[in-house]
């Protein structure tokens, strides 16, 4: 054996008595930073577009599921942190201090209506757009009975207040930067809705804005604007509600601009929504005749709309269509595509021609009340107001008769969501960062 033979036998001796250290090498496999983004130790992150090692997805998740109650500890937000404790404390700031810049703040908005009480929680993404996160959406019927006693009834705030409860449960468990809470008809309307208000942020802590119609027809543009055809030269936007439908009248011609609610030319709220109209008339056993009769009541209060002729010279040209966004126009596209389960991904941004929507009207109103309980896209819920949503509808086809329609199923929360987003420069804000 050489004398090197005998040099290495002894060093390999004295490297299998010590313990082996792992190497420090970032570029090697198998070292200690093995799998690990470049810069993610140096700066205690991951690289932009990949997930944290700080983010703790568990407990994210079990934010969700379990509800928060008095006396247990504060659930846990999207970070995996107790609500309200520090940035620091679970991974939000690097070994450093530093505020995480590239995490993007998150809005939530939601719409209590006559018929439903709706959440969205989202994050800006791209210009004009943006992520949701988390969504609720429950059947209340807070406007039931209105109609009858003028104000709002035990079961039907106790209803409301439920869905509420689950609302604010889900805001505690994000980390949510800014909000907007609305209330819309069936809160303006009833004599009580404001004691109702109050007794919501009691039971709740949600404090509810009850919002003006014009509010509301505003945000109902905001919320759909982008489904409008670019080519389009007028539009006629409606969202028929539980307890109102609102109607904005848009003049596209000139500029395209992204705020089209400052093309809006004449707007109206109708006093009336599918619970007002099917409790007046009844929506389950609707003969030809009750429908054709709440199709001209509508109609008559459309006639008392002074600005309903603003885009006359358009109104039935090619260049002319009119954009729903209600239940009602979701359920007709749901019954068109003949889906089996409702599916807002092929729903939302549908074309429905004029003879197509005639085709809808005409099948949904020779059903019975079984039957169209027994639609997927109807059920029980629907099934009584369903009718009372297409004279509406019709009245509104009537009055401004397009060649087609555009079915959007989005309103108002994506429009509470897309005005406190440009309120706050938040797009442009990001675009700048990307230094356009």
């Amino acid at each position: 054996m050489t004398k090197r033979q005998r040099r290495r036998r002894r060093k390999g001796r004295k490297k299998s008595a010590t313990p082996s250290i792992p190497q420090q090498d970032k570029g090697k496999p198998g070292g200690a930073t093995a799998g690990v983004p470049r810069g993610a130790r140096k700066y205690g992150r991951s690289r932009r577009g990949e997930p944290s090692e700080a983010k703790s997805a568990p407990a994210a998740k079990g934010a969700d599921s379990a509800p928060a109650a008095k006396g247990v500890a504060r659930p846990a937000n999207q970070n995996g942190r107790p609500q309200g404790a520090s940035a620091s404390d679970n991974g939000a700031r690097g070994r450093f201090g530093a505020v995480d810049r590239d995490k993007p703040p998150m809005y939530a908005a939601l719409d209590l209506g006559t018929n439903n009480c709706r959440l969205l929680i989202a994050v800006p993404t791209r210009p004009g757009q943006f992520r949701v996160v988390d969504a609720f959406s429950r059947i209340v019927r807070l406007g039931e009975g209105l109609g009858r006693t003028g104000s709002l009834s035990r079961g039907a705030m106790d209803r409301a207040t439920a869905a509420l409860a689950v609302c604010a449960q889900k805001l505690s468990a994000r980390d949510v930067s800014r909000s907007r809470l609305i209330a819309t008809e069936a809160c303006r309307a009833a004599a009580n809705g404001a004691e109702f208000i109050e007794e919501v942020a009691e039971r709740t802590g949600l404090s509810l804005e009850i919002v003006p119609r014009e509010t509301e027809a505003r945000l109902a543009v905001s919320g759909c604007g982008s489904l409008i055809d670019r080519k389009a030269r007028g539009a006629v936007l409606f969202d028929i509600g539980g307890g109102s439908s609102e109607i904005a009248l848009l003049d596209l011609r000139g500029p395209h601009t992204r705020r089209l609610a400052s093309r809006i030319v004449a707007w109206t709220s109708l006093p009336v929504g599918v619970v007002t109209l099917a409790e007046r008339h009844g929506g389950r056993n609707v003969t030809p005749e009750l429908f054709a009769k709440m199709v001209d009541e509508t109609v008559e209060m459309i006639a008392d709309f002074p600005d309903r002729d603003a885009l006359k010279d358009l109104v039935g040209t090619e260049n002319f269509h009119l954009l729903g966004t209600s239940g009602t126009v979701t359920t007709l596209a749901g019954v068109h595509l003949g889906l089996e389960r409702y599916d807002r991904r092929q729903v939302d941004g549908l074309w429905l021609t004029s003879e197509e929507a005639d085709t809808l009207v005409d099948r949904i109103a020779g059903w019975s009340f079984e039957e169209r309980v027994a639609n997927p896209c109807i059920g029980s819920d629907r099934a009584d107001l369903v009718l009372a949503g297409c004279a509406i509808f019709e009245a509104i086809r009537r009055v401004w008769p397009a060649r087609a329609l555009r079915v959007a199923d989005r309103g108002l929360r994506e429009g509470l969501l897309t005005e406190m987003m440009v309120a706050d420069g938040v797009w442009r804000r990001r675009d700048g960062r990307r230094g356009n």
